[in-house]
C-alpha cells in the first residue's frame, strides 16, 4: 500500500476515502483545519509522494520476489504502471468534470449508481483502511522485533498485538484532542521514509551485479532448474504480485485533494504526473536490483522488512538500524494523520444518510468522535484476528486491504465511463470526452484484471466483509426518514445486488474458514 491522503500541511500515507475533497487511498482527506496558504509546484509534488510512499516500500523485496522473478517483476511493473496511471487519470478527469462531488470517493459510486453502491464502496474503504492500519501495526512490531530478538516475531504474535493494540488506543486519544500533523511531523516523517530508501539504492548499485540478476531470469522450476520464458508461467507470477502493488500506489488519487490549495490547477496534473514517475522509479528499483545481489529464494525468505535485512547482510547492523529506524519514523508520523482521516469516512457518509446518525457526532474540538472510536474498535478486533492468520500476516493485511480497494476503484472508472457517455460534458474541461471515456474503459479494464489476480481466498473474504456491513445501510437509512419494510430501503437491481452481497458473504465465510487463511 502506500499510503495516505494529504492536505496542504499533511502527508499520510496510504488511506482514502471519505472527507472532502475527491479523495485518495480511495480519496481521503478531509480539509480540516487545512493551511489556507496556496501550494505551488514542489509542494504538491513533494505531497504526492508522502502520500503513496510509506512502510509498505521497506519490505517490497521480499513482497515481490515471493512471487515473481527478475523478468516476471518487469512485467508486472509495465502492467502495473499503466494501469494505475489510468486509475490516477481517472480521479484528475473527475475532478475536472465533476467539480461538485467533493465528499469522498463513495459520492462517485452512489451518484453514479445509487445510495446502496455508495454504502458498500464508503464502508468498504473504511474497513479496507482499517486493515491498513493492521496491516501498519504488524510492520512496526516486526521492525521492534530487530531490537528485542524473538519478542515480536512475525508482527503477530501475543506481544505484537499487544504492543499494536497499545499504539492504536493511543492514537485515538490523540485524535479526539483534535490532533493534527504539523508541518514540522511533515518534514520529519517525510525524511525519515525517503532517505532509508535512497541509501539503500544508492549502496546496492554499489554492489549490483548482472550476471545475478540474469541469472535464472524467469524464475526456477521445482528441480531447481532454471525457466525460459513462458507466457503462462510469466503471467501467473505477474497476478501473484497485483496485490502487493495495489496496494503501494492505494492513495494516489489523493493528489486530486489538494487541488483547492494549488496556486494553480494545472500544477495539480503536473504533481501527480511527475510524483507518480518518481515514486514508480523508487518502487522499481528497491523491488529488482535486490535480485542483482541474492537470489530470488534468498530474498523471498527473508523476515519483515526485506530491506533492513538486505542491508544487514552485505553492509552490516547500522544498515539495519537505519532502515528499521525509518520505518518506525514512517508509519508513526502517518500513522496519526491517517487515523484523523479515517474517522472522516463515516462521518460524511452518516451525514449523507447512509451510515447511523451517531457517526455524525463530534467532540469539542470537532473531532468525529463516535467514528474514531468505532474505526478504534474495528482495528483492534482486527489485530486480534491477524493472530490468526496462517503464514505471512502482513502479506495476509495487505492483500485484504488491496482487495477491499478494488471495488472503489472500479465504481469510479465505471462513473467516468458513464459520465462520458450519458452526461454532458462540460464546455472548457482540460480532458476531452475521448479523453475520458478512454481513461475509464482502460480504468475500468485494469480493475476488473486486479479482481481477477485477486485469487479466490482474498476475494471470498471480501465478500463477508461486504455483507457484514449491510445492516449499517438499513439503519442509516431508516434513521435519514426512509419508511415501510427493509425491501422497500433498497431499489429493485440494488434487491438483487443485496442479495448476491449476502449470498457470496455466507459462501466466503465458509470458504474463508475452510481454505486456511485464518487458523484457530
Amino acid at each position: 500500500m502506500a499510503e495516505t491522503k494529504t492536505v496542504a500541511t499533511t502527508a499520510p500515507e496510504k488511506t482514502s476515502g471519505a472527507p472532502a475533497a475527491p479523495d485518495a487511498n480511495g480519496g481521503k482527506p478531509a480539509k480540516k483545519g487545512a493551511d489556507t496558504k496556496k501550494v505551488g509546484l514542489i509542494g504538491l509534488i513533494a505531497i504526492v509522494i508522502s502520500a503513496m510512499v510509506g512502510g509498505g516500500i521497506y519490505d517490497l523485496p521480499q513482497n515481490m520476489a515471493a512471487s515473481a522473478s527478475a523478468g516476471s517483476q518487469i512485467v508486472a511493473w509495465a502492467i502495473t504502471g499503466v494501469g494505475i496511471w489510468f486509475i490516477a487519470n481517472t480521479f484528475r478527469v473527475l475532478a475536472q468534470v465533476k467539480p461538485d462531488l467533493k465528499n469522498g470517493i463513495y459520492t462517485y459510486a452512489e451518484r453514479g449508481f445509487g445510495k446502496f453502491v455508495g454504502f458498500l464502496i464508503a464502508y468498504g474503504y473504511w474497513i479496507c483502511n482499517c486493515f491498513a492500519l493492521v496491516a501498519y501495526g504488524v510492520l512496526i512490531m516486526s521492525t521492534m522485533d530487530y531490537f528485542f530478538p524473538g519478542v515480536f516475531t512475525g508482527g503477530n504474535n501475543i506481544p505484537s498485538i499487544i504492543g499494536a493494540s497499545v499504539i492504536t488506543w493511543i492514537m485515538l486519544w490523540l485524535a479526539l484532542r483534535g490532533a493534527k500533523s504539523g508541518a514540522a511531523l511533515n518534514v520529519i516523517g517525510t525524511i525519515g521514509k525517503i532517505l532509508p530508501v535512497l541509501v539503500f539504492i544508492v549502496l546496492i548499485l554499489t554492489i549490483f551485479q548482472f550476471s545475478v540478476f540474469m541469472d535464472a531470469f524467469w524464475g526456477v522450476a521445482k528441480d531447481g532448474a532454471a525457466l525460459s520464458f513462458n507466457f503462462g508461467d510469466v503471467m501467473s507470477q505477474v497476478s501473484g504480485t497485483m496485490l502487493v502493488t495495489l496496494w503501494l500506489f492505494i492513495g494516489i488519487e489523493g493528489a486530486v485533494v489538494v487541488s483547492g490549495e494549488a496556486k494553480s490547477q494545472s500544477d495539480v496534473a503536473k504533481a501527480t504526473t511527475i510524483g507518480y514517475l518518481v515514486i514508480l522509479a523508487l518502487y522499481v528499483l528497491v523491488s529488482l536490483l535486490p535480485l542483482g545481489v541474492f537470489t530470488q529464494g534468498e530474498i523471498a525468505g527473508m523476515a519483515d522488512p526485506s530491506m533492513a535485512a538486505i542491508m544487514e547482510q552485505k553492509f552490516g547492523a547500522w544498515g539495519a538500524v537505519m532502515v528499521n529506524v525509518g520505518v518506525i519514523i514512517s508509519v508513526l508520523s502517518s500513522w496519526l494523520v491517517w487515523m484523523l482521516m479515517l474517522g472522516q469516512m463515516p462521518l460524511f457518509a452518516a451525514r449523507d444518510g447512509i451510515f447511523p446518525k451517531r457517526f455524525t457526532e463530534q467532540n469539542k474540538k470537532g473531532a468525529p468522535s463516535f467514528s474514531l472510536l468505532w474505526t478504534t474498535i474495528v482495528i483492534q478486533l482486527l489485530l486480534i484476528l491477524c493472530h490468526f492468520t496462517s503464514g505471512n500476516a502482513w502479506n495476509t493485511m495487505i492483500s485484504i486491504t488491496s482487495v477491499m480497494a478494488m471495488p472503489c476503484y472500479l465504481m469510479c472508472c465505471l462513473f467516468l465511463w458513464k459520465v462520458a457517455v450519458k452526461d454532458k460534458w462540460p464546455e472548457g474541461a482540460r480532458f476531452s470526452k475521448a479523453n475520458g471515456l478512454f481513461t475509464g474503459i482502460v480504468g475500468t479494464l485494469f480493475s476488473l484484471y486486479l479482481v481477477y489476480a485477486a485469487g479466490l481466498n482474498y476475494l471470498m473474504i471480501a465478500a463477508f466483509l461486504y455483507a457484514v456491513g449491510i445492516p449499517l445501510f438499513i439503519v442509516g437509512r431508516r434513521q435519514a426518514g426512509e419508511k415501510g419494510d427493509i425491501l422497500k430501503l433498497f431499489t429493485t437491481p440494488e434487491k438483487v445486488l443485496c442479495a448476491i452481497v449476502i449470498v457470496l458473504g455466507i459462501v466466503g465465510i465458509i470458504y474463508s474458514i475452510s481454505s486456511g487463511v485464518f487458523t484457530a
